[in-house]
């Protein structure tokens, strides 16, 4: 290490501060009650239609100048998805009522633990933090306010409302703009190796810390980063080994 001390941390926020994995599953579980409920299905339907709205979010593209707000087009997802199981969607407005119990049940479970809200305070005091989070303006801008994060970050960055997100270059210099520091200033923390970590390898930040909960392995051929951690709570040890 050159001795130079870290002035800026920079965040990623799905699966490093808060668990959306696990509300997800949490707002599958309670929208397969309603299906189960509504329309008397088996299990394996009903998991079948759950599995084709995971899908459908995984590779989902929005445009918003399409003129259909986020909302919309996911409760087309869940419209889609019970469609393709069924052959119709037998009650009106189901999908809907699919959609915003799955998406209120999600923000619900999110949240910051009190022990990742006082490590956030206490870096606070040493450091500038800042959110960088990828995905659609509305949907992240609705966890950051289901969990309460902003007093903790000096600059919140949402990838959706921006020309490029994560890993793109631009972001990243972006926020180093925002902060007043250089990006060998900067440590990024993050769970995604295609993304925060990769974004950062490339913008010359001061070191990568990859949020591995299951302890995995790097993949071959992907980026490596300079610190694996199975939670976000064993930070200030990696900071204290690059300070």
């Amino acid at each position: 290490m050159d001795g130079k001390a870290v002035k800026a941390i920079l965040f990623d926020l799905d699966n490093t501060l808060i668990e959306t994995t696990r509300a997800g599953v949490v707002a599958l579980q309670k929208t397969s009650g309603l299906l189960k409920t509504t329309l008397a299905l088996d299990d394996l339907t009903i998991s079948n239609i759950c599995d084709k709205f995971q899908q459908k979010l995984l590779h989902e593209s929005f445009d918003p100048s399409a003129g259909r707000s986020i909302d919309e087009v996911r409760v087309g997802h869940w419209e889609e998805s019970i469609q393709e199981a069924l052959g119709s969607c037998a009650t009106p407005h189901l999908a809907a009522q699919c959609y915003y119990l799955w998406k209120n049940t999600r923000l619900e479970v999110l949240t910051l633990s009190p022990e990742i809200c006082d490590l956030l305070k206490q870096l606070h005091r040493t450091y500038k933090l800042l959110l960088l989070t990828n995905g659609e303006s509305q949907i992240q801008r609705e966890k950051v306010k289901a969990v309460g994060c902003e007093e903790f970050f000096d600059a919140i960055v949402i990838g959706g409302e921006h020309a490029e997100q994560k890993p793109f270059l631009s972001i990243f210099t972006l926020c180093f703009r925002m902060l007043e520091v250089e990006a060998q200033d900067c440590v990024m923390v993050g769970d995604s190796l295609d993304t925060d970590i990769l974004g950062a390898f490339n913008a010359g930040v001061r070191a990568t810390v990859w949020i591995s909960s299951a302890g995995g392995a790097v993949p071959n051929g992907s980026v490596k980063p300079d610190y694996t951690i199975p939670t976000v709570l064993d930070l200030p040890q990696i900071l204290a080994r690059l300070n």
